[in-house]
């Protein structure tokens, strides 16, 4: 299935207004990702990367250019539809995990990991448990986010990127926040569960060690997105 395109930028840029003058974020990105591919994608800070996974979601829109996903037969132009379409498109489709966890305090963890799930109408206290068992963390499921420590936080987060099971997961800085160790088993769980169920990972970061595990790498620099040579 790598061989299918599932991500199809074409000629995208994104174009802020700051002090009076424009600021080009991305400038004519033209570049495809394939269905189960792992890409990660190195940039130093401020160079772009996470504007372009907003992009990719739908949560912002191009200045310029298209975003296509392809959709089993269907070729869905994200950046053309409305931001409600855009919003269940991204609900249904895709899986986001940020650095800084982002979990509700107010919900526990089971209610956490289910909300993607309720929200898309096929709630299901069952697959959300099963992969909370999966990652180790089934015996605490009524447990709230400030009981967690920061690695467990965010294989929560995690799990409900993937409990609706999208296509597509979107992953900006998933380690950054933890120390070494700790990333590297967030890591390795990321890593396990988007290869057993063949989904599409465009991963964020300026780590090379993280990049070393990635089918391709690409390089985010003067809003210029470009293939790094192994």
């Amino acid at each position: 299935m790598k061989n299918k395109i599932h991500i199809r930028l074409e000629k995208v840029s994104k174009t802020y207004v700051e002090a009076k003058k424009d600021l080009i974020v991305l400038d004519q990105a033209d570049e495809v990702f394939h269905r189960g591919e792992f890409i990660c994608i190195l940039g130093k800070s401020g160079s772009g990367k996470s504007t372009l996974l907003n992009l990719i979601s739908g949560i912002d829109v191009p200045t310029q250019g298209r975003i296509v996903i392809s959709n089993g037969d269907q070729d869905i132009s994200v950046s053309d539809l409305t931001e409600k379409d855009r919003t269940l498109f991204r609900r249904r489709h895709i899986g986001i995990i940020f650095q800084f966890f982002n979990l509700i305090p107010t919900l526990n963890v089971l209610e956490n990991v289910t909300l993607p799930l309720e929200l898309n109408g096929n709630f299901s206290v069952e697959v959300a448990t099963s992969l909370m068992n999966r990652i180790g963390l089934g015996n605490r499921l009524e447990t709230y986010p400030d009981k967690l420590s920061g690695g467990e936080q965010q294989r929560v987060a995690i799990t409900r990127a993937l409990v609706h099971n999208p296509s597509i997961i979107l992953a900006d800085e998933p380690t950054g926040n933890l120390d070494a160790e700790t990333g590297n088993l967030v890591f390795e769980i990321l890593l396990e569960f988007v290869r057993d169920f063949g989904q599409t990972l465009i991963l964020v970061t300026h780590d090379h060690d993280l990049a070393g595990h990635a089918d391709r790498v690409l390089q985010m620099a003067n809003g210029k997105l470009s293939i790094v040579e192994n």
